[in-house]
């Protein structure tokens, strides 16, 4: 089983986590980051050398690559898909985690932040799935999986990336239909609240206020749910979308 993930930067982060459950499922792993967008957030903590994940993910006996891509780039995810089938020759396993925010409003937003955000989270999600498709053999199972947010549940304050990400959902379905004959499942996860980072006081608070479990999110509770969606216990799952909230209240 190889499985492609994007946007693995942060030993804390959503994309480690999930690299982490599938190396210790056994999965061998080529998976994604573009240092220049992580930096641009010092907030969330320093971004590791790519060199300490691999070697971190290579602790559980699975073969480990890394590459590093700009999705803005209409190339780029045929270059990143090539990349993965050159090493290990068959991808099973598709996870489009990667993403583009720049936490601007609508009064806030330009023309070139929003198209920086379609391209970047919408256009390199389908031209990955496009070539995770052409590199498919049917005779074995494939799994795509895309990551959304709660843009679907209640309003969100940044605009372009609540277009770019409910994008992702309404394609679920028709992905999913149109790759079912192929033997792939397609489904979307919204992780929901997750400690990537050490918020301020105050989100900390207002966000704890709505989690009836007392917690936020922790990267391994979507990890497990991935985990299970690309296993062979899911092969009669597609075309869902999924919120792995803890009962997250939205008023």
């Amino acid at each position: 089983m190889v499985a492609l993930i994007t946007g693995v930067s942060r030993m804390n982060g959503i994309g480690f986590g999930i690299a982490r459950r599938l190396a210790a499922d056994g999965a061998d792993l080529f998976i994604h980051s573009f240092a220049p967008y992580d930096r641009m957030f010092p907030a969330v903590g320093s971004v590791p050398d790519p060199k300490l994940l691999v070697a971190e993910l290579e602790k559980f006996g699975t073969m480990v690559e890394h590459v590093s891509a700009d999705f803005s780039e209409p190339d780029a995810p045929a270059r990143v898909m090539s990349g993965a089938v050159q090493r290990y020759g068959h991808i099973d396993i598709l996870i489009v985690n990667h993403t583009h925010d720049t936490l601007k409003t609508l009064d806030e937003l330009t023309a070139d932040e929003i198209d920086k955000h379609l391209s970047v989270n919408v256009r390199a999600a389908l031209l990955l799935v496009q070539e995770f498709v052409k590199q498919h053999d049917k005779r074995k199972r494939g799994s795509v999986v895309l990551l959304t947010s709660g843009q679907h549940l209640g309003p969100m304050p940044h605009i372009a990336y609540v277009a770019s990400k409910g994008a992702l959902h309404q394609l679920t379905w028709s992905l999913a239909d149109h790759l079912i004959d192929k033997g792939i499942t397609v489904n979307t996860v919204n992780p929901g609240p997750t400690r990537t980072y050490t918020p301020d006081a105050e989100l900390d608070r207002a966000v704890l206020d709505r989690m009836p479990q007392g917690r936020w999110g922790e990267p391994d509770d979507a990890a497990r749910l991935i985990a299970w969606l690309v296993s062979d216990e899911a092969r009669w799952v597609t075309g869902q979308i999924i919120n792995s909230e803890g009962g997250f209240r939205r008023r």
